[in-house]
């Protein structure tokens, strides 16, 4: 039997980076909140078994909002940590149940709302027999600089071999249960994963699929989702 797929999008932070009292997973973006559309993109992936949406313990603002056309695979679970490693570690445990070691966990981040399903389908085909799991990442295209304490440049780093890593990322359940904890500050599921000792898999991503952090960041991705719209019509 296939191994199954199963997401986690952890949406217990609170944004505050972007400025606004709402958490940014919570701003409207296209005529939706920010989360409707990157759970839209992963719910039309049949393969992925159930989409697990890890939210904070007294999250006032996901019931007020419009989820309707949402997939009934999606989930909310009122279960979130402190950090991104500890709602994804709630998220696992929510599946103990119906997670076989083996079976793969996908991770997605919530503030990651222009992914595109085709890129999701192509990177479950590209990780499918892979021994260890990995991600979605891009090549790195611009010159780094490395500055002092003066915020003067102390040198130019060499962009060769580096790549900006991107989510979704997936692993198998058994061995992110494990790693996780392990290695609680690891700021995403790969660095967890390296630090057991395994080398994850850099899948090409794209670069509209960007982070929303700041504000300029929502007025992009809102471009972005708008004139896909528009492309679909």
């Amino acid at each position: 039997m296939s191994p199954k797929v199963f997401a986690i999008v952890p949406a217990a932070g609170q944004g505050t980076r972007i400025g606004d009292a709402l958490p940014k997973q919570y701003l409207p973006l296209a005529g939706r909140p920010m989360l409707f559309h990157c759970l839209d993109a992963l719910a039309a992936v049949d393969r992925i078994a159930r989409i697990i949406v890890v939210l904070a313990p007294l999250d006032a603002h996901w019931e007020a909002q419009d989820w309707s056309g949402l997939d009934p695979r999606v989930e909310a679970l009122y279960i979130g940590g402190a950090s991104r490693s500890q709602s994804v570690i709630a998220g696992l445990r929510a599946l103990e149940d119906a997670a076989s070691q083996d079976d793969w966990v996908l991770v997605h981040d919530a503030a990651r709302p222009c992914v595109q399903t085709l890129l999701v389908e192509q990177f479950l085909d590209e990780l499918e027999d892979d021994p260890v799991g990995g991600l979605l990442a891009l090549p790195l295209a611009d010159t780094l600089k490395e500055a002092d304490a003066m915020q003067r440049v102390a040198r130019t780093v060499p962009r060769e071999g580096l790549w900006r890593a991107q989510t979704p990322q997936m692993f198998r359940y058994g061995k992110l249960r494990l790693a996780l904890p392990a290695h609680p500050q690891a700021t995403d599921e790969a660095q967890a994963i390296e630090a057991g000792g395994a080398s994850p898999r850099l899948v090409s991503g794209e670069s509209t699929n960007l982070k929303v952090t700041f504000a300029e960041d929502l007025q992009l991705a809102e471009l972005i989702l708008l004139n896909r719209n528009k492309v679909r019509l």
